[in-house]
């Protein structure tokens, strides 16, 4: 359908142009405000998802994460919405499908998306507000930046701490050796610029930041002069321009800023240097370095700069048979390739990272001698036309598909044209990618083209930087005794009235944090605005084929998927499935090898992979049913390409390449390690609630901490050759056992690319044989579980899970809706506000049939954990009215009706329909969540979250031993 276009323009502002791009179905409007200069960046589109996006040019010039906290803080209350915490507050007391702030390096930015035109203008309101007049309350400043307290804090005798959401956010994301080697990076990379520093904030310089300096910092940012709007959907541009006038605008006139960000200084020859990062003591070192090489490159906002730069990136690294990524991966040099590698291309300059994890510092040295000869033969050799036009393949099918399954399509879009219209670019250039890609399928008939590329970008190119970063047992210790003897030291200095003023500025934020604000000043939905159960995607079935097919706008793209039923199989064959699922698309397949493989994967797919899920009965937890999935997509041309891929992979995959499977499983190990502290939270749920359900224990078995532990036992038992042909002939036992499985299909595409794609299916498959499935089953799982999982970090993720009930029980749904009332009324409260953690809250997950309390980032531990059974206590002593309620509801109704991507609403429904998730069930789920009463909380909290039967799970670092001996929690080592 044609997007929606008004020409009428508001007197305010003035419309600089408008442009048709065909290939995303949308009209590409920009404008510009008459009086203050700020820009407005319009995509219209027939979408009902409208979102909204303002943000501003932030360029700090230190690490104490100003930028950062003045995000945090801005969402604090404004001048019309005078309350303590409008952002929670309105996510509580709307529909919205999306909702959030981000500090990037050089700009802020504050998101939202909405299906519901009331909605999305109340949230418009509250976000212009928080944006262009803020509060910022210095009580704020404390809470979400940093603070000194007491740690008991009316007790000036107990020790000095320092306090702060952001703080600890930092603290965590820190933590991660990931994080710590692009900040390390990019310090060396950019000597002058703002991107030499954090923006997000360094722990040790976040408590350094005065709050007369971030006010200094709002004032001079926060302006409409310094702003850009952008906005996605199908209300006309003119209706959001009397928007912003009203609500903020026409309050301002222009005001000179100058916020620039010059090109970095060139460095005239290579630089070296080496950094330390903290492991746990006594954890060791061996093999726990990190050495990468970066290149400074050109202007990102240059359309021409930056696709020749992607081109370079995918050239060299896009899969494994790239010749760069190919040496990564096979070197003995480290465990595998960096999770650094590829292009950044955010800031205004672009810079070019490769490497390897698990190394020695000595290495480093020969790591740079393996690239510049891989880099050298690359510029002598060339690369093949075949070759070049499968990743400008790659990047048309990028810019074609609907994406929008876990973040809004809108939002995506209006990122990927934010950095041009920061850094002086054309963002319609950059959304607009035909003219562009004809130009280089042009260039790269030269054969000098890439092997030119390469020098000028890399081998030529002095400003260039190999940071190698190793383990240190003791650095942390350092850090924390440095820390401690500086608040020692501070806390003799202080006077008396300085005492005073910490203990007063404590009570006073506790009792801000206590209060009850009137909310009623901030605008709402009801639930009368709750639309009716969302349309189910039609599918029709071809019974020959067993196929269920879906007509969807899919721009041009196909989806095929072949679905089998998990076979019969030892505890120890499912152990195995992420792994085979993993290899499945990375090993060789008939006659080719993977390298071949990983190149005809790139000429005639948008990628293709497999997954296995399980999920209980609807009635029944335990009794579970799985199914392994091997999906693809592609360009509509190339569909038949698709099916004989698929086809191919599922009949002739092979797991005889040895060496390939052994560095496989190395890469999963360490992407595997790395998660831990990012996703802390979900895994220790999951270690909490692995005894209650078999799917909860395949979890975690598979995917969770236990799966992390096994992952690392099983990587180091490959050093061994006869354990390596052991575990390859074992894989491709059960790839047998998969392949003798009856299968069925999944189809999705455009109507009239439907008839040709079933008919390819119906040729590729006709002398297949039928297979007869032998069915899986496991026993019932049900034990409790007391468990601390020690690793380098410093901060905690706690969980505690009860036994609860499968999706169909009718007290699912007021469990469900449990989870957002104790998260708002209570939770949100008293673990980030007044604990500091990053985030918590707590939730019904009917699949596994147990319900969680989760903390995020969190300086607390066993606190915490007795925070959880206070929220009990709150729920049963406290009186609540009927809004707490409704806004809960309307929390699970959002989620329930969250949109997805033309191809995901397809999936969605198909999978649902696979596991016994009929529309008529979940039209009765959504009507209980629609009935749920406080009577029912209360009830269902006291029937199945009683704290004795709870199971616990914390994941924290080894400092905090003592602490979980005395929870009675048993240790588990990473």
């Amino acid at each position: 359908m044609a997007a929606v276009i008004d020409n009428a323009t508001h007197p305010a502002f003035e419309k600089l142009r408008s442009h048709r791009i065909d290939t995303l179905n949308l009209d590409v409007e920009e404008y510009r405000h008459k009086k203050t200069g700020a820009r407005h960046l319009h995509l219209a589109a027939d979408n009902d998802e409208n979102v909204f996006f303002v943000a501003l040019r932030t360029f700090p010039m230190d690490s104490t994460g100003v930028a950062h906290i003045l995000e945090h803080t801005a969402l604090c209350g404004s001048e019309r919405f005078p309350v303590r915490d409008p952002f929670f507050m309105m996510i509580r007391r709307s529909l919205n499908t999306f909702m959030n702030a981000f500090t990037s390096s050089d700009w802020t930015a504050y998101p939202f998306a909405s299906m519901n035109r009331k909605d999305y203008d109340n949230l418009l309101s509250v976000y212009l507000d928080s944006v262009f007049f803020s509060k910022l309350d210095p009580l704020d400043f404390a809470q979400e930046g940093h603070r000194l307290e007491f740690e008991t804090p009316d007790k000036p005798e107990s020790d000095l701490v320092y306090r702060g959401v952001v703080y600890n956010e930092m603290k965590g994301a820190m933590s991660s050796p990931t994080s710590q080697l692009w900040q390390r990076l990019s310090s060396h990379l950019f000597q002058t610029t703002t991107y030499h520093y954090n923006s997000g904030g360094e722990p040790d310089h976040i408590v350094d930041l005065s709050y007369d300096e971030l006010m200094a910092f709002y004032r001079r940012h926060y302006h409409p002069s310094n702003a850009i709007f952008a906005t996605y959907g199908n209300i006309p541009a003119h209706e959001h321009h009397e928007r912003f006038e009203e609500l903020a605008l026409k309050r301002f006139d222009h005001l000179d800023i100058d916020l620039p960000v010059h090109d970095e200084k060139r460095i005239f020859s290579p630089v070296r240097v080496e950094e330390a990062y903290a492991v746990n003591e006594g954890e060791g070192s061996e093999r726990k370095t990190h050495i990468v090489m970066g290149w400074l490159l050109g202007h990102s906002f240059d359309l021409q700069e930056n696709l020749e730069a992607q081109l370079l990136s995918a050239i060299l690294l896009e899969n494994s048979a790239s010749p760069l990524m190919h040496a990564l991966e096979t070197t003995d040099l480290g465990h595998a390739p960096s999770p650094m590698c590829g292009l950044e291309d955010s800031n205004r300059e672009m810079t070019f990272v490769c490497g390897i994890e698990g190394s020695e510092p000595e290495k480093q040295r020969e790591l740079e001698a393996l690239i510049e000869t891989t880099l050298r033969k690359v510029a002598e050799e060339g690369v093949s036309e075949e070759r070049l036009e499968a990743i400008l393949h790659q990047l048309e099918l990028h810019q074609r598909e609907i994406a929008g399954d876990h973040f809004p399509y809108g939002l995506q879009l209006i990122m990927s044209a934010i950095s041009p219209m920061v850094h002086g670019g054309d963002p319609v250039e950059l959304l607009d990618l035909e003219p562009v890609l004809a130009t280089l399928r042009e260039k790269i008939r030269d054969p000098n083209f890439v092997p030119d590329l390469i020098r000028r970008n890399l081998l030529d190119n002095p400003h260039r930087v190999t940071l190698t970063l190793r383990p240190d047992e003791h650095l942390e210790t350092r850090r924390q005794e440095a820390i401690r003897e500086a608040l020692a030291k501070q806390k003799a200095s202080l006077t008396d009235e300085e005492v005073q003023h910490i203990v007063e500025r404590a009570a006073a934020l506790e009792e801000r944090q206590m209060r009850k604000d009137d909310d009623s000043i901030l605008p709402k939905v009801d639930l009368s605005d709750v639309p009716l159960q969302m349309p189910e995607p039609e599918c029709r079935f071809d019974g020959d084929l067993s196929a269920s097919i879906y007509a969807r706008g899919t721009n041009g793209l196909i989806y095929e998927q072949i679905v089998v039923p998990v076979p019969e199989l030892t505890e120890e064959e499912l152990l195995l499935l992420p792994y085979y699922t993993t290899l499945i698309s990375e090993v060789g397949c008939g006659d080719l090898d993977y390298l071949q493989m990983q190149d005809r994967i790139s000429a005639e797919s948008g990628g293709i992979g497999a997954s296995f899920s399980v999920k209980g009965r609807i009635d029944d937890v335990q009794d579970v049913s799985g199914y392994i999935v091997f999906n693809g997509k592609a360009l509509a041309r190339n569909r038949s390409a698709l099916t004989r891929l698929l086809s191919d992979v599922f009949n002739g995959a092979r797991f005889d390449e040895q060496e390939r499977i052994r560095e496989i499983i190395a890469q999963i190990r360490a992407r595997r390690e790395q998660a831990v502290t990012g996703s802390g939270h979900a895994l220790a749920m999951g270690a909490a609630s692995q005894g209650m359900s078999v799917g909860g224990w395949l979890s975690f078995r598979l995917g969770g901490l236990a799966g992390i532990r096994g992952t690392k036992e099983l990587d180091s038992s490959l050093k061994d050759p006869e354990a390596l042909t052991a575990l390859c002939e074992k894989l491709a036992g059960l790839h047998g056992k998969i392949r003798a499985q009856e299968r069925q299909f999944l189809v999705i595409g455009e109507d009239e690319q439907l008839p040709a794609m079933v008919d390819d299916l119906k040729s590729c498959w006709k002398d297949a044989e039928s297979g007869a499935s032998s069915n899986w089953t496991m026993a019932p799982v049900d034990y409790k579980a007391r468990e601390a999982w020690l690793t380098s970090t410093q901060v905690n993720f706690c969980a505690k899970a009860y036994k609860t009930v499968p999706v169909d029980h009718p007290d699912a749904a007021a469990l469900t809706v449990l989870g957002g009332f104790l998260r708002n009324g209570y939770l949100h409260r008293v673990i980030r506000e007044k604990g500091g953690a990053y985030g918590g809250g707590a939730g019904q997950d009917s699949v596994n049939g147990s319900f969680r309390f989760f903390s995020y980032r969190d300086p607390r531990l066993a606190e915490t954990l007795d925070d959880f059974d206070k929220a009990l206590e709150w729920l049963q002593t406290e009186e609540h009215g009927h809004q707490e309620l409704e806004e809960s509801i309307l929390g699970v109704i959002g989620q329930l009706d969250k949109p997805r991507s033309p191809a995901g609403a397809a999936r969605h429904a198909f999978h649902n329909k696979l596991f016994g998730r009929s529309p008529e069930q979940r039209a009765r789920f959504r009507e209980r969540v629609l009935a749920t009463t406080l009577d029912d909380l209360k009830r269902v909290a006291s029937t199945w979250l009683v704290p004795e039967k709870a199971s616990i799970a914390v994941v924290t670092s080894p400092d905090n031993r003592k602490v979980v001996e005395e929870l009675g929690l048993a240790i588990e080592e990473m």
